[in-house]
């Protein structure tokens, strides 16, 4: 085990702590799911969020729900576009209808998200 050393800064002891730059793990961030995952528990499962945030699980569960939601969205959302018909080659020609297509595809894959992961 390293030597904790202090640093005296007027009549108080600060030690000097770093973290080892090989051992850390990089900061993960909650994005927009589990926000908004965060936001539901909070609100409508109250003793569910209590107990994850009690037992220091709540991070790791909203970032689990962040990469499924995101894996979803990522699986389904080509797929939809493809049944839709949202082709290069109705970009190339229409681009208006092909934007307004695939931002319905959006919208509904992100329906489906919402229903049966984030609000569940």
């Amino acid at each position: 085990m390293a030597e904790l050393t202090y640093t005296r800064v007027g009549g108080y002891y600060i030690p000097d702590l770093a973290l080892d730059p090989e051992s850390a793990e990089p900061v993960r961030i909650v994005g927009k799911y589990g926000s908004l995952r965060r936001s539901y528990l909070k609100q409508h499962k109250h003793d569910l969020w209590r107990e994850l945030a009690g037992s220091g699980k709540l991070t790791s569960h909203l970032l689990d729900i962040d990469d499924t939601a995101q894996e979803w969205m990522d699986r389904m959302l080509p797929q939809m576009m493809e049944a839709a018909g949202a082709t290069k080659e109705l970009k190339a020609r229409d681009q208006m209808a092909w934007v307004g297509l695939v931002n319905n595809c959006r919208v509904r894959v992100e329906e489906i998200i919402m229903a049966d992961l984030i609000y569940a």
